[in-house]
């Protein structure tokens, strides 16, 4: 089996972890996705936790990147951080999805260490992103950079929580734009 397989499978797992969690990973239906049979995907992945951690290792990889890749076109830490709730924003954009380890994070109780370990990872990646470009931003005081860093992504993906279960992408929009007249996220 290819390597091209294996992204195709990855692909297609996270577009339904996005959609219906860990509990949603069915090999059977990823196989038809991608036009495999199902006893191939255990090639790549021989269970279905091992399924899980990795795609939520890409999930929060893809992130970091994507986070860094923000930073550096803005070069300006404030326009950075005005843009930080725009990553969240285009999974709803993308079908009423969610962050995919927002999602599995909801399902803490039965995912196995493995997926729960990448799972924590994703948040621990955004909150110290957050708490780097605050800093650099001059936004807040040192001291509470982290619980100001922490605060703004349980705020950002609540509000994405919120918008998903409604599928209405305005009401993020509204409430992102009222963590700003706040000073939660700056204006």
């Amino acid at each position: 089996m290819s390597s091209n397989s294996k992204e195709a499978i990855l692909a297609a797992a996270r577009r339904t972890a996005q959609a219906h969690g860990y509990s949603g990973l069915n090999f059977r239906d990823l196989a038809a996705e991608v036009g495999i049979k199902a006893a191939s995907i255990y090639h790549h992945f021989p269970s279905k936790a091992d399924l899980g951690a990795a795609v939520a290792r890409r999930y929060w990889e893809d992130s970091t990147a994507a986070l860094e890749a923000l930073l550096a076109e803005s070069s300006d830490p404030v326009r950075a951080l005005r843009q930080y709730p725009d990553t969240f924003r285009k999974a709803l954009e993308n079908d009423n999805r969610m962050c995919l380890c927002s999602f599995m994070a909801a399902e803490t109780d039965d995912l196995p260490d493995a997926v729960k370990k990448e799972v924590q990872t994703f948040a621990d990646v955004n909150v110290a992103w957050l708490n780097k470009v605050l800093s650099a931003a001059d936004a807040v005081s040192s001291e509470e950079s982290e619980r100001r860093a922490r605060a703004i992504f349980a705020a950002v993906a609540g509000a994405q929580l919120m918008a998903r279960s409604r599928s209405d992408i305005s009401l993020y929009d509204a409430l992102i734009d009222s963590y700003r007249v706040a000073g939660l996220l700056p204006s």
